[in-house]
C-alpha cells in the first residue's frame, strides 16, 4: 500500500466516518490504457477487506462490460462484471421504459451488442443513442443522426464528457459531438451516464445506501465529483488520469477531499 502518498483536502482532516459505501471510477484512477496505476491492486484488496459495499462507476462507452472486465483482469486487477455500473447499462434501463422504440445507434460495434434487445433503424428511428465510436466517427453518421433529430427523435447521450485520458494523452470525448447536435437541432440530450441523477440513483440502488453515506472517487471534477455532490454524495478527486490543475481551478466544484493517487484511497478511511 502506498502509505507515503499525501492526502490533501479542502479541510485539514476530512471526516469520512459517515461513509458506508464506495463508488469508484476506473479509467484514470485504477488504470490508463493498458497500464495499471501504482497501488491499484492493493487498493482494491483493501476495499474488499473493508467489507463496505462498492461499485465501479464508469462512463466507458467503447467497450462492453464483459470486455472491460476481461481487460482489467488481464492487467491484473480482479474486477467482476457485476461490480461495474456503466453508462451503456444505464442507457439500456432508460430505453426499456420507452414503448414502440426504434434506435439509431452511434456506438462501437462491440457496445452495440449491449443494445441487442432493441429494434434499430437508420431511417425511421425515434431515438438516437450516442456513445463513443472511437476512430469510426464520420460525417454521414452524424448527418443521419441530425436528420432523425430534426424529425423529432430523442437524443440519448451516454454521457457528455469533454475529454478523457489514454496512454497517448488526452482525447476529445463525445461531449463535443453531443453538444454540436443539440445546437444544430435546438434539442437537449437525455444524459444517462455520469453526472446524471439517473446514473447516481441507479448506483445508490445497487449499494442499498442513501446518498449521504456514499462517496464517489474519480479523476473528473465535473462528472465524478460535481455529479455526485449534486445528489448529496461525498465527492473525492484523484490527481491522476484526466486531472489537470487549471481545469480544477476554473471549476465551481469544490471536492470534499483530494488524493494524489489510487494508493492513497484507503487512508481516507483509516
Amino acid at each position: 500500500m502506498a502509505n507515503s502518498a499525501e492526502i490533501s483536502a479542502n479541510r485539514a482532516n476530512p471526516d469520512l466516518s459517515h461513509i458506508k459505501g464506495l463508488l469508484l471510477d476506473l479509467n484514470g484512477v485504477f488504470y490508463v490504457g493498458n497500464r495499471l496505476l501504482p497501488g491499484a491492486v492493493e487498493t482494491l484488496e483493501a476495499v474488499r477487506n473493508s467489507g463496505m459495499p462498492f461499485r465501479f462507476a464508469t462512463n466507458n462507452t467503447t467497450e462492453s462490460t464483459g470486455t472491460l472486465c476481461q481487460h482489467l483482469n488481464d492487467l491484473g486487477l480482479p474486477v467482476k462484471s457485476e461490480e461495474i455500473i456503466s453508462a451503456p447499462y444505464a442507457a439500456v434501463l432508460h430505453l426499456r421504459k420507452r414503448p414502440d422504440l426504434k434506435c439509431y445507434l452511434l456506438l462501437t460495434r462491440e457496445v452495440k451488442q449491449e443494445f441487442a434487445e432493441f429494434t434499430t433503424s437508420e431511417t425511421d428511428a425515434n431515438v438516437v443513442v450516442m456513445g463513443d465510436m472511437d476512430n469510426e466517427w464520420n460525417y454521414p453518421d452524424l448527418n443521419r443522426a441530425f436528420r432523425l433529430l430534426m424529425r423529432g427523435a430523442e437524443l440519448v447521450a451516454l454521457h457528455k464528457a469533454k475529454f478523457w485520458q489514454w496512454e497517448g494523452g488526452l482525447h476529445l470525448d463525445i461531449g463535443a459531438f453531443v453538444t454540436g447536435l443539440e445546437y444544430a437541432t435546438d434539442t437537449h440530450a437525455s444524459v444517462v451516464g455520469k453526472p446524471s441523477a439517473m446514473f447516481y440513483n441507479l448506483a445508490l440502488e445497487e449499494l442499498g445506501l442513501p446518498p449521504e453515506q456514499v462517496v464517489m472517487i474519480g479523476d473528473d471534477i465535473e462528472n465524478d465529483v460535481g455529479g455526485a455532490q449534486a445528489l448529496g454524495l461525498t465527492g473525492v478527486l484523484v490527481k491522476t488520469g484526466k486531472y489537470r490543475p487549471h481545469v480544477v481551478a476554473q471549476s465551481p466544484v469544490v471536492p470534499d477531499a483530494v488524493v494524489d493517487a489510487v494508493g492513497a484511497i484507503p487512508q481516507l478511511f483509516a
